[in-house]
């Protein structure tokens, strides 16, 4: 990868993984999404690469390795601003979020309107 370069190491199905990606997202970073194995003891690339078998795992632009969904999140807010339009950002995917759920749990939906 080039020295200015992110990579995440995580799956979809993760919800750490999500929300990092969110985070990375509103920031309006470029990353490489690395998908790893379901099981963690076939993440042999992750491990070689990081040192790591749980994700998600942020290897930064200057080679640090961090992982933890909270230690990742408190890494880009300490050398990241949020750019015009974050709020917004944020505010769409929690729209898009609410939509998910009412159609995935239509009886709530006439709860909350």
């Amino acid at each position: 990868m080039s020295a200015t370069t992110l990579e995440l190491w995580q799956t979809e199905w993760c919800p750490a993984s999500h929300r990092v990606r969110q985070r990375l997202t509103e920031l309006g970073l470029t990353y490489v999404a690395h998908q790893v194995p379901v099981e963690a003891d076939e993440r042999t690339e992750l491990e070689a690469q990081t040192g790591q078998r749980t994700i998600p795992v942020l290897l930064t632009a200057d080679g640090q390795i961090v992982r933890d969904e909270h230690a990742i999140i408190s890494y880009l807010e300490s050398h990241y601003q949020d750019p015009a339009g974050a709020e917004t950002q944020r505010e769409k995917a929690a729209t898009a979020k609410r939509k998910e759920l009412e159609r995935a749990c239509p009886e709530l939906t006439a709860v909350t309107h």
